[in-house]
């Protein structure tokens, strides 16, 4: 019988350590995405934990089911209102952007590395895509906002610049092998990946969302195991269709998260958990299969590659993608400077690796290298950069108290769920008539498929389920006074011909 309990014990130690460091990371703006690595590589085969791991295969196929899943929780925390007054610049920048970064680093590489053109523009469209969360994350443990319309822009570029950047990657991986058809056919190609994969996450959204709202499941813990079944099938149905995966799942996503589904909250609560353990878990497989002491070789190269990609690529194609839209310098410049590379280009760098694609190790260690350079020069001086350019405002305050069911409130108050079961004594009472505690408020009154916001005139239904904000006390009396056999005090409940 072969024992597991090991590896899950190293596996469990290195999560908690991940999960734990984040905070303290975000505290002091150093890029969580760093740590993650930094573990991995430490309990790699070059490191004290001596984990021999170098199985491109599973790293790429787990990197890939992280970045989907990713990708979905980012769709379902967007909100459309926001990032609808961008969505030119958005789109242009995860692809036209996308397009000019890969072929300026994309040339650069192929002088610096000595290597053939179309390898290096191979490693400029590994490179090309920005990375969401090492972004947000830095800002959120600054406690610092951008100013203007910087943030969903950079928000709306992450979220969807990563199938562009798996196209030219695919394709550019198909031109070095020499399976690639000609120029038609690779424009073709692309345009029907895009196409079906917009096509299919829109229709999933709105499956999701009406099987949710109709099916209505008998546990409410079966909502999140369903979106995420319906987002791992989104993604690998798209692909079997020969549509973009990554464009799929990011617009079911967005979708769902921008219309009315039932137990939404907690959805996106156990999505955004979901998302976290996919990059922690990508990125501490990914720190293993990288052999540090390989990266020494390279890292002046690397270094020329990456000051390029930050210092001429990226602020050209932003320029490029936001000059027809007359967006001021000085958040361009802000644009340019946070494009942080991160789980995205890793992960496609095993790509070349699985192909047999000559170079393909220099390739992987050259951009693990760039990411790690780009994380760590740009992710530790956004609040300096953006403070430069005038484009730094203070961050919403968060509230100190989630205001959930189940959660105790400083004052001793909760939110609780009560349902008015058939035969009950209120039923078809005015809420101001039912003789309902005084401490126990109803909130909200979920009928069906309706949420009320109650008045004193509002009848109580059998079946419906209230928010009540109560305490313990109040909360036994509330039932009592719901249950069948509970006495009304004389001259109260329904009229005549009601209820």
């Amino acid at each position: 019988m072969i024992s597991i309990e090991p590896t899950l014990l190293i596996a469990a130690a290195l999560v908690l350590v991940a999960a734990l460091g984040s905070k303290l990371a975000g505290r002091v703006g150093f890029p969580a995405l760093l740590l993650f690595l930094g573990l991995g590589m430490l309990a790699g085969s070059d490191g004290p934990g001596g984990i021999a791991f170098d199985n491109a295969e599973v790293a790429q196929g787990v990197g890939v089911v992280a970045l989907a899943l990713i990708l979905f929780d980012g769709g379902l925390s967007t909100r459309w209102g926001l990032v609808r007054p961008v969505l030119g610049q958005g789109l242009t920048l995860a692809t036209v952007g996308v397009t000019v970064s890969a072929t300026i680093t994309g040339v650069a590489a192929a002088w610096v590395l000595d290597v053939p053109l179309e390898l290096g523009l191979l490693l400029g469209a590994i490179v090309s895509s920005t990375d969401a969360a090492a972004v947000f994350a830095v800002l959120r443990g600054r406690r610092t906002g951008l100013a203007g319309r910087i943030q969903p822009t950079l928000e709306l570029e992450s979220g969807s610049n990563d199938p562009m950047a798996v196209l030219l990657t695919i394709t550019l991986v198909e031109v070095v092998t020499g399976d690639a058809p000609g120029p038609l056919g690779l424009v073709a190609g692309m345009a029907f990946q895009l196409g079906v994969g917009a096509v299919a996450g829109l229709a999933a959204g709105w499956a999701t969302r009406t099987v949710l709202n109709r099916l209505r499941p008998g546990a409410d813990g079966l909502y999140p195991v369903l979106t995420l079944a319906i987002a791992v099938l989104t993604y690998a149905g798209t692909v079997v269709l020969g549509g973009s995966g990554f464009i799929a799942v990011y617009l079911a996503g967005l979708w769902i998260g921008n219309h009315d589904v039932i137990h939404q909250a907690t959805i996106r609560r156990f999505h955004e958990a979901v998302a976290w353990l996919c990059q922690i878990g990508m990125f501490l497989l990914l720190g293993l299969l990288v052999f540090p002491s390989e990266l020494l070789d390279v890292a002046w190269s690397a270094l020329a590659v990456a000051a390029v990609l930050v210092f001429v690529a990226r602020p050209v194609a932003t320029l490029v993608s936001l000059l027809p839209f007359r967006v001021p310098v000085r958040h361009q410049g802000v644009v340019a400077w946070v494009g942080l590379r991160g789980a995205t280009p890793i992960v496609l760098a095993t790509f070349p690796l699985l192909e047999g694609v000559e170079q393909a190790d220099l390739i992987f260690n050259v951009v693990f290298f760039v990411v790690v350079v780009s994380v760590l020069v740009q992710g530790t001086t956004i609040t300096p950069v953006a403070r430069l350019f005038g484009s730094l405002r203070p961050a919403p305050p968060e509230p100190d108290t989630l205001l959930e069911a189940g959660r105790p409130l400083p004052d001793g108050t909760t939110l609780r769920n009560v349902v008015v079961p058939v035969g009950s004594a209120v039923d078809g009472c005015a809420l101001v008539e039912a003789g309902l505690p005084r401490e126990a408020l109803v909130v909200v009154i979920q009928r069906g498929h309706q949420q009320l916001v109650p008045t004193g005139s509002t009848r109580l239904q059998a079946g419906d389920r209230l928010l009540v904000l109560t305490d313990d006390d109040a909360l036994t009396a509330l039932r009592d006074r719901l249950r069948p056999d509970a006495v009304l005090p004389e001259g109260e409940g329904p009229p005549l011909g009601e209820g």
